[in-house]
């Protein structure tokens, strides 16, 4: 999607250690009519999919997962990074190692929410090594739900993550994919 990429040249930030702050419109403030933007390609890019719910994990997926549920006219789910009081019953969970915190958590889903009924379509703002998706996949397959594909706003693609999940066999469409990024060079996307 060029208008993301350019959003990301004018108004994203690299720092150390291959993190780019896209928060002054992605992931802490959101460009609300730029994430309608997003949703609706995604939502063009899985056009006749059968998809019944849209599964994101908490915090950063939510606004994506949400503008393209819209979009597709279906239930939002996300997994929450810790258990609450809030989250009883039959639990699906599925441990997620973060990129962006160095550490684990335990993605966790009420077992009610995904069944063998959904197909799914996993969501999330950014694809580094994969982890989230891995864990999110998890949680669908746990529930016995069908995966439809994955729907990524950036890629970092000298990571890897996403190329070993498409050898996997799983559908990633990544809005933007980065292929190379420093805070001396900048930012490069794949063509």
């Amino acid at each position: 999607m060029k208008a993301l990429e350019e959003k990301i040249l004018r108004e994203g930030e690299v720092l150390p250690g291959h993190v780019l702050k896209v928060g002054s419109f992605l992931n802490q403030q959101i460009d609300v009519p730029f994430m309608n933007e997003m949703a609706s390609e995604g939502a063009r890019l899985f056009a006749g999919v059968p998809v019944t719910k849209v599964l994101t994990v908490e915090a950063s997926g939510i606004a994506l997962g949400y503008a393209v549920a819209s979009r597709l006219n279906v239930p939002m789910v996300f997994a929450k990074k810790s258990k609450t009081a809030n989250v009883s019953g039959d639990l699906l969970q599925a441990k997620v190692f973060s990129y962006t915190h160095n550490t684990f958590y335990t993605a966790t889903v009420s077992a009610e929410y995904l069944t063998g009924r959904d197909t799914v379509l996993l969501v999330d703002d950014f694809l580094a090594n994969g982890e989230a998706l891995k864990g999110l996949a998890e949680l669908a397959r746990q529930g016995g739900a069908k995966i439809a594909g994955a729907l990524i706003a950036v890629e970092k693609g000298f990571q890897k993550g996403g190329d070993a999940l498409r050898k996997a066999g799983l559908r990633v469409e990544s809005l933007a994919i980065i292929d190379e990024m420093s805070p001396e060079g900048g930012v490069r996307f794949r063509s």
